[in-house]
């Protein structure tokens, strides 16, 4: 099964394109994972993951995926290549969405 569910921040990269058979929103997700070390020491690691929201989950997450936002997103791997303009092979790994909801933090909730 390919089954991704990341909880995370919403990076700056955002970006909306209309195509004939509706819209696609991408975005880059920072999620944050640690340990603590053989010193005891708390080490902490940011790790950046593509975002791809299709059709009308795209046009329903633009009125909300914003730069900072912590979102949950629901969505299966998905790998492409091509070309670029300099005509180098590009590999990406991203994470298309099917599921995507606005995360409260505690202090909001509260609020």
């Amino acid at each position: 099964m390919n089954s991704v569910k990341l909880i995370g921040n919403v990076g700056r990269e955002i970006s909306m394109k209309e195509f004939d058979g509706g819209k696609m929103l991408s975005f880059s997700l920072a999620t944050d994972e640690g340990y603590t070390n053989k010193n005891k020491e708390e080490v902490k690691n940011t790790v950046w993951h593509q975002i791809v929201v299709w059709r009308e989950l795209a046009q329903r997450c633009e009125t909300f995926v914003t730069t900072g936002k912590m979102i949950s997103i629901e969505g299966r791997l998905t790998y492409r290549q091509y070309i670029d303009k300099d005509g180098r092979n590009v590999k990406r790994t991203e994470v298309t969405a099917h599921k995507v909801e606005e995360v409260q933090k505690k202090q909001e909730a509260s609020a």
